[in-house]
């Protein structure tokens, strides 16, 4: 199992660490560092591309698609990948895999 390392701003612990033998490791870093976006911006942005969406629900049911669902579909979407991302962190990763949903 791989030995994991929570890093701060301290480059002297770094340094030590990385002299010491034991195998691979991984190092959880922290990503209070980066710029934030508002969440207000992406509130209305819609992440369903609504045409094969109704093609679909058209073909496979034979269902017209009401315009809020589109909508209202972006917003499960972006509740589902929050939690995602919320996993991917925890384990220190920077990178969403299909295992955090």
């Amino acid at each position: 199992m791989p030995r994991i390392s929570y890093l701060d701003d301290n480059t002297e612990t770094q340094e030590s660490e990385m002299t010491e033998d034991n195998g691979p490791r991984r190092i959880l870093v922290k990503a209070e560092g980066k710029t934030k976006i508002s969440d207000d911006q992406f509130n209305h942005d819609v992440l369903i591309v609504a045409s094969k969406l109704k093609k679909y629900i058209k073909d496979k049911h034979n269902l017209s698609t009401s315009a809020n669902v589109i909508d209202r579909l972006s917003d499960i979407v972006r509740v589902t990948v929050d939690r995602a991302v919320d996993n991917a962190k925890k384990e220190g990763r920077k990178t969403l895999m299909d295992r955090d949903f």
